[in-house]
């Protein structure tokens, strides 16, 4: 059962992003599976979760996590079957949860059969689907997204006898979107999953499809032609279909990829994540002043998937230059291995804001009263950490923490055979955190992200109103203010470490507050509103003007 047709269900959406390969395993065999996530759906439903976004499942040799996929209409099947998959869609669908997989279109592993058809054969069909030269010095060369792991964007590859082109790692060449045969291959695919239950995709480096490849750098005509394509095909096979792009681009160009109104439904907000999230580390507000300077006006043509942090490294690139290097040095670990790619640290939220749980707590609040689609990365709900002996992106990317049982209640498997293995020392290990531990306790991270969610949910303002920020008084405090149709959100936050009292006013003297959720405290007297705030105490009141 798809749930009520809803074209813009995305728009009040709350995503949760998990990998089957590490969420929850139910045969044991220490790789989490379909059936793993099916067993935790209660779990998911009483989070308030009505969105799922899983990460590439598809065959591959996982040697970049699954986004080198060697198959893309098939299910590794250490993960299941796609008869496993059509029962998740529809047990999540049965709980008004969607159900957003992972496309990985600007690149294919060097397992993928069309690589390896178009390797073996230059009169191939396939040849054409990846970019070639025979001339390394006279073609067209680019920065990789890799600098400190690869040379650059040509390898060579002795069975064709020629250099292939390649953005990310050299086993990822990148596709030939600009080939008609290729583009019919991507509709295909999208037609294949929405077939299966799928209500969407979350469509994986968007930017680089676009960028120049190949040996004389040609771009796509109108790259965002490509994208409206990829839109009407879903939306003729499901009418509420939606495309999310990850395209982490100038801030200049973000408005260009919603096609004005006609390309992706939503678009990854990596600019807001930078500065909320280093914003609330370092206990300042300027950074969100900031976002919102330097943020594009897409009102009427698309939304924002607004996020703390991903499954990636944090990328840091959007943030002033000097404010870079403070990052670096002001987040990072002793030995500097969290650094990484020379733009980000692969930590996860609790390890940057120090195991501070209720700090942790107040970003969740920003991310979920401000205007977007909030997405939460499975694991920073309860405050989960890194694992930095782990290789570059593997650190944030350890499996999930139910229990204090071994392996984390993950697996029943032996320890050496999980995909990847639990943390299982020091604060974030998972005796100390873990899901059975918060679930029972009012007070814990869990509980308040619960509860943020569904002051979220029961809230329609946050995305029908107008957003502006309130001058309140001190500057480690962050106030802002949604208005639509006569009523009023006004959400205050205080990221400082002592005690703070922002004043604000409402218009009318007589307007009745009520306080939606919050840690925090307030009395409202004369149409102002006094705010009494601790140390990362968030309050939101809710006003009918």
């Amino acid at each position: 059962m798809i749930p009520t047709h809803e074209p813009d269900w995305h728009e009040d959406a709350v995503v949760y992003s998990l990998d089957v390969k590490t969420f929850n395993d139910s045969d044991g065999d220490g790789w989490g599976d379909f059936q793993g996530v099916i067993e935790r759906l209660d779990y998911l439903d009483e989070l308030g979760v009505d969105c799922l976004w899983l990460r590439p499942f598809y065959p591959s040799p996982l040697r970049d996590n699954g986004y080198d996929v060697a198959d893309y209409r098939a299910v590794d099947d250490r993960l299941g079957t796609l008869a496993d998959f059509q029962e998740l869609c529809e047990r999540a669908h049965e709980r008004g949860i969607r159900v957003l997989t992972d496309l990985v279109f600007n690149h294919t592993s060097t397992d993928h059969e069309w690589f390896q058809r178009a390797r073996e054969d230059p009169d191939s069909e396939y040849r054409d689907y990846y970019l070639w030269t025979d001339d390394v010095e006279g073609s067209y060369e680019t920065i990789n997204i890799f600098p400190d792991r690869e040379d650059g964007v040509w390898t060579y590859d002795e069975v064709a006898g020629e250099h292939y082109f390649h953005q990310f790692y050299g086993f990822q060449p990148d596709l030939n979107v600009a080939n008609p045969a290729v583009q019919e291959e991507i509709f295909d695919v999208l037609r294949f999953w929405i077939d299966q239950g799928a209500d969407g995709f979350r469509i994986d480096a968007a930017h680089p499809m676009q960028q120049a490849k190949g040996r004389y750098g040609h771009r796509l005509d109108e790259p965002m032609e490509l994208f409206k394509r990829m839109r009407r095909v879903v939306r003729e096979e499901q009418g509420d279909a939606i495309l999310l792009a990850e395209a982490d681009d100038q801030p200049e160009n973000l408005d260009h990829y919603f096609g004005g109104g006609e390309a992706f439904d939503l678009l990854f907000n990596f600019v807001l994540n930078v500065h909320l999230t280093y914003g609330v580390g370092v206990k300042d507000t300027w950074p969100l002043y900031r976002a919102s300077e330097v943020l594009p006006d897409i009102e009427g043509v698309g939304q924002w998937a607004t996020f703390l942090r991903n499954h990636d490294e944090w990328n840091l690139l959007k943030l002033p230059d000097e404010t870079i290097d403070h990052a670096r040095e002001y987040f990072g670990d002793d030995d500097g291995d969290s650094w990484i790619f020379g733009r980000g640290h692969r930590l996860r939220l609790a390890d940057m804001y120090d195991a501070d749980h209720d700090r942790i707590a107040m970003a969740h609040s920003l991310l979920l009263s401000m205007p977007g689609t909030p997405v939460l990365l499975s694991g920073d709900e309860i405050g989960m950490g890194a694992d930095l002996s782990l290789p570059e992106r593997e650190s944030v990317r350890t499996p999930m923490q139910w229990d204090d049982t071994e392996n984390a209640g993950f697996s029943s498997a032996d320890p050496e055979d999980l995909y990847n293995p639990v943390v299982d020392e020091g604060r974030f290990g998972y005796e100390r955190i873990n899901v059975a531990d918060q679930r029972g306790d009012p007070d814990s991270l869990f509980s308040r992200v619960r509860d943020l969610i569904h002051a979220h949910h029961d809230t329609p303002v946050i995305n029908d109103g107008e957003y502006t920020i309130v001058d309140a008084g001190p500057e480690d405090v962050f106030v802002h203010r949604i208005d639509h149709e006569g009523t009023a959100l006004l959400c205050a936050h205080n990221f400082a470490d002592e005690y703070r009292e922002p004043v604000c006013g409402f218009v009318d003297p007589d307007v009745t507050t009520e306080q939606v959720v919050g840690t925090g405290g307030y009395h409202a007297e004369d149409g102002g509103v006094t705010f009494l705030l601790d140390p990362c105490d968030y309050v939101w009141l809710r006003a009918e003007l």
